[in-house]
């Protein structure tokens, strides 16, 4: 098999062209309302408030429009909550994102948690992940469904094959392992304390690096396909956690490089079903 980049910017500008039709189709079937994603911001992160630019932006590019909403630092879980219910209960507001991570006093899963299952757009629910774990009708998470997006653009099929998946987040490593496994993947799901961590990776057709550790998984462990998604800010640069393409075996995809995540990821999340 040759080797190809999974260029994951054009598949995020594809996608991005064929977003703007929907949402016209959208505008036309409603009189003319626009679809409006509302984003929460809490506290002054640098990489956060970035992110939720990011998306915004996406949403002026794909017709869409924008709500941020902006809390201190200093704000508490019921003052979160209340800014959320807020947003389920406007019906100009069609999805809802929270921006992760929010201030150490705050309880972010009660938080995600509060956000109606009609507006999860990102998908971090617990009712919406038991539904996608399920194989119902719901939002996936951003990261994990980029990658199922990115993927079937280049049609590698998931059937049959074995991934290994390092990291067991809620909202990258679980719903990751899950959306492969309803593609008929066999999935082995790994992390920091897994042991002999190379050999599941050498057994591996598939593997998703969602650790968060820089270099974590090394080009010596000579693994098939990869496709590394968890990227850190370190010293103002931009690190994956693993060694980016020298990872991969030369027949097969080599990783893709740091740049896609925000791309696929800042996609407007317009789902399989209408906002309005």
């Amino acid at each position: 098999m040759k080797a190809v980049i999974l260029d994951g910017k054009h598949v995020a500008q594809l996608t991005e062209e064929q977003l703007s039709k929907r949402v016209e189709t959208l505008k036309e079937k409603s009189d003319g309302r626009t679809p409006v994603l509302a984003t929460i911001l809490v506290g002054d992160d640098p990489a956060s408030a970035t992110y939720v630019k990011m998306k915004g932006n996406a949403c002026r590019r794909v017709g869409m429009e924008s709500m941020a909403i902006e809390l201190p630092a200093s704000a508490r879980t019921n003052d979160l909550l209340r800014e959320i219910e807020q947003l389920n209960q406007n019906p100009d507001v069609h999805g809802i994102l929270l921006q992760h991570p929010v201030p150490s006093q705050i309880d972010e899963r009660a938080c995600f948690d509060m956000i109606a299952l009609k507006k999860d757009v990102d998908g971090v629910t617990c009712l919406g992940f038991g539904r996608m774990a399920m194989g119902e009708p719901a939002y996936g998470c951003a990261t994990p469904q980029g990658i199922m997006r990115l993927l079937a653009h280049y049609e590698i099929n998931l059937e049959g094959l074995h991934a290994v998946v390092i990291g067991r987040s809620p909202i990258l490593g679980k719903p990751m392992a899950m959306m492969m496994l309803e593609a008929n993947a066999t999935v082995t799901i790994c992390h920091s304390r897994t042991r002999d961590l190379e050999s599941h990776v050498r057994q591996a057709d598939l593997v998703v690096g969602a650790v968060g550790r820089p270099e974590f998984i090394r080009a010596d462990h000579q693994y098939a396909d990869s496709t590394d998604r968890r990227i850190r800010r370190e010293s103002a640069r931009l690190k994956v956690s693993c060694d980016g393409a020298t990872g991969c075996r030369r027949d097969r995809p080599p990783t893709p490089r740091p740049e896609p995540r925000g791309h696929l990821e800042s996609d407007p999340r317009v789902g399989s079903r209408d906002l309005l």
